[in-house]
């Protein structure tokens, strides 16, 4: 443990000095430069201010210091309040900002929807929304492949989560969704002020908040009165009738923000890590002719090691969070209460000695069991791993799965690169990935 020796308290430990809100702005925008930078100055420990995020925010990247948080007691460190900045967007009731018991509950009403017997069920349905968009794709043209992907799991989320089909729902929510997508980390960041909410660019997002809630209270109160429900089998129809057996049954707001929190973490991330995968397989023809090979035998294991490594390349969410409720130690350093412990999934994911070579795109690493516990973070871990990791799994696998059964693809401009650029919490390609697609052969498109 380390000790300030003047004070006798415990020390955090070290960070740059530089000023609090400029700290934020790096972090914010340009994490992918800012955090390795701070790693290589500091070590594997160190200590940022991330206002309004939190004034004190401890970065750990190792193996085994992950491991402690992970199991660490949720009573002690609490995932809930570390994504308190997410509650505005998501909602108080939501899964990933609640704590303890009321998270428990949650979760447990939750997580039928999600058992490897649910998402069997879901494989129909993605396959057949995937076919119906691969269908519109322009064949041997360019497409924007972030573009086609957030069309492509938006649909896919209202279908399966939400069971919508009435085409003029959809049309509504997907305008709404949109544009909470699209936002920028400066109007996320200055979300919790509420003086600044009256004045755009942030009066416009909280209107858009409030169209979005209408749609939503207005489709739950709809499906509570489904003669059909019995019959459904989407995840807000499979919440509804657990609400028929349950003690605990969720209430519309909670509904909601269930809703509301599935609907963006489960679409945004999804599609942002596919953007990446397809971007990597239109540099590497080799590894992209394995995924056609897969896609046509029904190799499921390959096709999620691709995905995986899509993941772990390019992180799309950087960080895990948990606030320190009670003192506690993780890594050798005491930690006081307020403190926001952060699991960095981008440092952890690029370590050399967690994943050789790892600049390098190798789905093999996921096929070879070289990949440790703890190493892989895409979807956090512990009791507060993400409840939709199956589902995202099956989704982009299927996905791709489709995809190289009937395409092959290119990268529209050769040579040139692509970067990272931070919308909303998540890392996408700055140019959208564009690429060119040809079909595979005669029959790909029968």
């Amino acid at each position: 443990m380390t000790i300030n020796r003047e004070s006798g308290r415990a020390a955090l430990p070290p960070g740059p000095r530089l000023p609090r809100y400029l700290q934020s702005v790096l972090y914010l925008r340009f994490r992918e430069r800012f955090l390795p930078a701070m790693h290589r100055r500091y070590g594997d420990v160190f200590t940022l201010q991330v206002p309004p995020y939190a004034d004190k925010v401890v970065i750990y990247t190792r193996p085994e210091h992950i491991k402690e948080i992970f199991a660490a007691d949720p009573k002690v460190l609490h995932a809930g309040e570390g994504n308190h900045i997410l509650g505005f967007v998501m909602g108080e009731h939501s899964v990933l900002t609640t704590d303890e018991d009321e998270h428990a509950r949650l979760r447990s009403l939750l997580m039928p929807a999600f058992t490897r017997a649910a998402l069997r069920g879901y494989r129909d349905m993605i396959s057949a929304v995937t076919c119906e968009h691969l269908a519109r794709w322009p064949v041997g043209s360019q497409i924007n492949a972030l573009e086609r992907m957030n069309a492509l799991t938006l649909d896919i989320i209202l279908r399966v989560v939400f069971g919508v089909t009435d085409p003029k729902v959809k049309a509504e929510l997907t305008s709404s969704v949109q544009d909470i997508i699209n936002i920028s980390p400066v109007i996320f960041a200055g979300i919790p002020y509420p003086a600044l909410r009256r004045v755009n660019p942030w009066k416009g997002f909280a209107d858009n908040q409030r169209r979005i809630d209408e749609l939503l209270y207005r489709e739950i109160g709809s499906r509570r009165g489904a003669s059909d429900l019995a019959d459904r089998s989407d995840v807000l129809s499979r919440l509804l009738q657990a609400d028929d057996v349950s003690a605990t049954a969720l209430t519309d707001s909670e509904l909601r923000d269930q809703l509301i929190t599935l609907l963006l973490a489960g679409h945004e991330t999804t599609a942002a890590a596919l953007s990446w995968t397809l971007w990597e397989l239109a540099q590497d023809q080799d590894i992209q002719a394995q995924v056609a090979s897969a896609a046509m035998s029904g190799d499921n294991a390959f096709l999620e090691a691709v995905l995986k490594e899509g993941m772990r390349l390019h992180t799309v969410i950087a960080s895990a969070s948990r606030k320190v409720v009670a003192p506690t130690e993780i890594g050798g350093w005491r930690l006081p209460v307020g403190t926001v412990i952060s699991t960095s999934i981008l440092l952890a994911h690029a370590r050399k000695d967690s994943h050789p070579l790892p600049t390098e795109f190798r789905p093999s690493r996921f096929l070879d069991s070289s990949v440790a516990p703890n190493t892989w973070l895409p979807f956090g871990g512990g009791v507060r791993r993400c409840l939709g990791f199956g589902f995202a799994l099956t989704e982009g696998s299927v996905i791709l799965e489709e995809i190289f059964r009937r395409f092959t693809i290119t990268a529209s401009e050769p040579g040139k690169g692509e970067s990272p650029r931070v919308r909303n919490i998540t890392s996408v390609p700055k140019h959208g990935a564009n690429l060119l697609i040809t079909p595979r052969h005669k029959t790909a498109l029968v």
